[in-house]
């Protein structure tokens, strides 16, 4: 008997069929031409200047950051509505962005405000203008015409705090939502990180908005000291953490840049009292925590390089993941920059 033979169903017998039982998607970025609308980090605030122009990719496109005369943040759309000229190589004139092709310039308020030749300046001459916010040392643009929601703050003052702020390592081939499914994924906490979580994962205590959920937890670290948290997801694009380890307070958050569809730049942010020490001491337990946390972002960066999230087989220990995937289903998307900024 051949093998082929051996092996041959008998008459009659079905062949079984292996298929991986998926969940309904969730949408990624882009996806029918629409994203989510988040608060979505575009640069350092020391990257947003009043004496040059910069460009950077956000959504599918390209925005212009730069700041006015009173040293206000601007986010708008990087190509000229004259031919497309890229206005990030162009420079500042008087507080207004001068196109490098033809000089028309444009204000504040995205209007074009002057151009030298004599021609009357259209009315249609304007860029997109995106909401803008600074906090945690980040410049912030809004994927919206209103944004619908703000964000949060640390549980002190902002000027009682000592922030350290960074964008780290390359480009991650995933979209800012997938890198925040992390913080719902109870289990990767525990075995991916490490971190003991005291009790039974903590599902009915998640706190849910129509742009944020939020957890407290208490654990040990993977360094044996014990820690407090409360983390939670914002929007679409940003981790937040306020803890206490080994009895000291600290701030965390990590936002996640857009650059492209399925391409997102992580940034982070470490904040302290300053009144926990000497500045040299604050300055030293800053480094300490940033280099704790890296360390973290690091491991969910080695799975991130080549994950394909899709909601898969989903267990009881999966609760607070499944509500995150409806929470992506139903968060608003829009995409109202669409013809200015590609």
């Amino acid at each position: 008997m051949s093998p082929d033979q051996r092996f041959t169903p008998d008459a009659g017998q079905a062949r079984e069929t292996f298929r991986r039982p998926l969940g309904k998607a969730v949408p990624f970025e882009g996806e029918g031409g629409t994203f989510t609308q988040s608060w979505y980090p575009i640069c350092m605030s020391s990257a947003a200047t009043a004496d040059f122009v910069r460009g950077f990719d956000f959504l599918d496109g390209r925005v212009i950051v730069f700041r006015d005369k009173q040293g206000q943040a601007h986010v708008m759309s990087a190509y000229c509505p004259h031919l497309g000229a890229d206005l990030s190589i162009g420079d500042m004139v008087d507080g207004s962005v001068r196109c490098v092709f033809h000089h028309w310039k444009y204000g504040a308020d995205g209007r074009c405000n002057g151009m030298p030749s004599k021609d009357p300046i259209p009315g249609a001459a304007r860029l997109f203008k995106f909401p803008v916010c600074e906090k945690y040392g980040i410049v912030w643009a809004f994927n919206g015409l209103e944004p619908h929601y703000q964000l949060p703050d640390f549980d002190y003052p902002e000027e009682d705090l000592v922030f350290k702020t960074k964008i780290f390592g390359e480009v991650v081939p995933v979209d800012p939502w997938v890198l925040c499914a992390n913080t719902p994924d109870m289990q990767h906490i525990r075995y991916l990180h490490g971190i003991e979580i005291n009790g039974d994962n903590p599902h009915e205590a998640v706190e849910w908005t129509d742009h944020s959920m939020f957890y407290n937890f208490e654990g040990t670290h993977i360094t044996g000291e014990p820690v407090s948290h409360r983390i939670g997801i914002v929007g679409t694009s940003m981790y937040f953490q306020s803890t206490v380890f080994a009895g000291r307070w600290f701030g965390f958050v990590s936002p996640f840049a857009l650059v492209r569809p399925g391409r997102s730049t992580v940034f982070i942010t470490v904040c302290a009292r300053k009144d926990m020490g000497t500045p040299e001491e604050v300055d030293a337990f800053l480094e300490q925590i940033a280099e704790l946390e890296q360390r973290v972002v690091l491991d969910d960066l080695m799975n991130m390089q080549t994950i394909h999230l899709q909601p898969g087989t989903l267990t009881r220990s999966d609760l607070t993941l499944s509500r995150f995937f409806d929470y992506m289903r139903a968060y608003p998307r829009a995409h109202p920059s669409a013809e200015f900024i590609r």
